[in-house]
């Protein structure tokens, strides 16, 4: 779903429950799903970066006195980690203070505020599944600042959710990053590359389709705080690219190299599972294995859209 202007749309959807829901950057990869799930649930007020700066207390309090939502989804974030590394205050202004002024500004008119971190808040040297719990260290600018805006929300204020996710990929392609990783490997495909991924770094690859139906779970329950919230299991990065190829049945020889063949100067965690401890103690995880989220992802799209 593609909207040239989110507000005019945002305006005919009519909803059967008129609790009034904001997603902040809803055209983009995790927003666009966002918008799809809940468009038949709430009356929504779909903003886009040209619609609301976060990292400007004006243009927050202006959009949230404005729309008075009762539930407002902030997946707004400076996310490129290369560029975060070159641009710090600016990834500070948007990662960390505008989670501070959207959290302010929620807590004036009573709404609750979900907001979307990462995995990068850890530096992966525990080498086993990271829950809630555990303590944070980043690496890098990008998870410093993700991090910082993760304790400015939980200074604010008491009604929120943040979910920390992994690895994401959906139909519409991230702005930011110009596609995921499912895009890039058809890119490289397609323009006849050989093909090296890394196969030293261990995540776990997660739907935003089911990111979008487990925080679903959550706003019916009510539930407060932090969680994780990826797809289960985890496997390398060349372990997720040899599975995109075998389940869209390509032969595609996919070379293991490990992260130092690609030098940058930007520490990335080699190891972020997460693990949704409690969505688990909770009963209330709904989180399918990363294999099978994305065989269903895959088969849901033509081949020529990744």
């Amino acid at each position: 779903m593609i909207f040239s202007n989110y507000l005019e749309v945002s305006k005919t959807l009519k909803p059967s429950q008129q609790i009034r829901m904001m997603i902040i950057g809803a055209n983009g990869q995790l927003g666009t799903d966002l918008v799809d799930h809940f468009k038949t649930q709430y009356d929504l007020i779909c903003l886009t970066e040209n619609d609301i700066d976060v990292s400007d207390i004006q243009s927050v309090t202006r959009a949230l006195d404005t729309h008075q939502p009762s539930i407002i989804i902030n997946t707004a974030a400076f996310h490129k980690v290369d560029v975060c590394e070159k641009q710090p205050v600016r990834s500070f202004e948007v990662n960390s203070l505008g989670v501070k002024y959207l959290a302010q500004c929620s807590q004036k008119i009573h709404a609750k505020l979900v907001h979307i971190s990462t995995d990068y808040v850890f530096d992966g040297k525990k080498q086993s599944p990271y829950i809630e719990d555990d303590h944070p260290h980043p690496l890098n600018i990008y998870g410093l600042t993700k991090l910082a805006g993760e304790y400015l929300l939980s200074n604010e204020m008491e009604n929120y959710l943040i979910l920390r996710v992994s690895g994401i990929y959906g139909r519409h392609r991230c702005i930011g990053k110009g596609g995921n990783f499912i895009n890039s490997m058809m890119r490289q495909v397609r323009a006849g590359n050989e093909i090296r991924v890394v196969s030293d770094e261990i995540l776990t690859p997660t739907s935003t389709v089911e990111i979008c139906r487990q925080l679903d779970v959550m706003l019916k329950h009510h539930l407060k705080g932090l969680y994780h919230v990826t797809n289960e299991g985890h496997c390398s990065w060349y372990e997720f690219a040899q599975k995109i190829f075998d389940i869209l049945g390509m032969h595609v020889v996919v070379k293991p190299v490990p992260v130092s063949f690609f030098p940058t100067s930007v520490r990335r965690p080699t190891y972020s599972v997460l693990e949704n401890h409690k969505l688990k103690a909770l009963k209330l995880n709904i989180m399918k294995n990363w294999d099978i989220a994305l065989e269903a992802f895959v088969s849901s799209v033509d081949v020529e859209e990744l």
